[in-house]
């Protein structure tokens, strides 16, 4: 691999329009996609995640999409792993490829790297996993925002095994989750380009909404009663099929239940936002700024950048 490689990296909070935008850029580029995000890795998951659609996935070679099983335990480490021996690969025969999805700790871990973390004892977890199952999630959450605000911000608030890994590090520490995540970045044998993709706030609100009416009319809620059953998955506890597994154990209607998944993924949104907007190195472009996009990508590559 003696000329350079460049990984092209298109992040964004849900409904900005990744897919699209990747799968433009990918065929400029003759090259494949690498997804980063990480719900749409599961074959059972599909309208809820937004996964691409068959005519998309056409378009363009894609990895990480229905590659695993919900039942399957694939941690953030494995994506690393995996995701670099498919680069390597890949950069055999092109120059760049492409990254895409708003999950900022996969994107993170194959372009830096992961951090090294205190060990934990056994008891630490089991303790947490007891109040998680005592007191809720929200209990949780309650405690991160008082020990690690500043990840606090940043991590999928829905995600049980997310929270419980993180207050796991701050109670065997003493030191918040959040300042062992800034170690010094790992060599890698290509250079990643970020395109951050932004919307107005009350555009990407509207989109979330009307994205989520049309995963109820694709059928939703029939995706959600197949995998109901196996609602303690960490894979499932996702906002689309949470709120809507609520509504199987009657604890709220069928209407109030979308109202949530709604509320959720607006927050979530406004979440990603957040933790993209805290890095300098993306440069922000309209969705709707496909050319100007390529022309930037175009100018960096070209310049060795």
């Amino acid at each position: 691999m003696n000329r350079q490689k460049h990984l092209i990296v298109i992040g964004g909070a849900t409904a900005t329009g990744k897919t699209s935008t990747a799968i433009q850029v990918a065929r400029h580029f003759q090259t494949e996609i690498l997804s980063a995000d990480s719900r749409q890795f599961y074959q059972e998951m599909s309208i809820g995640t937004a996964k691409p659609s068959a005519a998309e996935l056409a378009q363009a070679p894609h990895h990480f999409i229905n590659s695993l099983s919900v039942q399957s335990d694939f941690t953030v480490g494995d994506f690393e792993a995996e995701a670099l021996i498919l680069l390597k690969n890949l950069f055999k025969s092109k120059d760049v490829a492409v990254l895409v999805g708003g999950s900022g700790l996969f994107i993170r871990a194959l372009c830096e790297g992961l951090d090294e973390f205190p060990s934990v004892s056994k008891s630490v977890v089991v303790d947490l996993e007891k109040k998680l199952a005592n007191e809720g999630i929200a209990a949780l959450q309650t405690e991160l925002e008082k020990l690690d605000p500043n990840y606090f911000a940043q991590v999928d608030l829905n995600n049980p095994h997310r929270l419980v890994r993180a207050l796991s590090v701050c109670r065997a520490s003493g030191m918040p989750f959040s300042g062992f995540r800034s170690q010094s970045k790992k060599q890698r044998f290509f250079t990643p380009k970020y395109v951050l993709l932004e919307l107005e706030r009350p555009v990407l609100y509207e989109r979330i909404n009307c994205r989520v009416d049309e995963m109820m009319r694709s059928g939703l809620l029939e995706e959600a009663r197949q995998l109901y059953p196996l609602r303690a998955l960490n894979a499932l506890q996702t906002v689309g099929y949470q709120e809507l597994f609520d509504f199987f154990d009657g604890k709220c209607t069928l209407a109030e239940a979308v109202e949530m998944i709604k509320q959720n993924s607006r927050r979530y949104a406004k979440r990603q936002a957040t933790w993209f907007r805290k890095d300098p190195h993306w440069a922000v472009f309209s969705p709707e700024k496909t050319e100007d996009i390529l022309a930037y990508l175009k100018g960096i590559i070209k310049n060795g950048g």
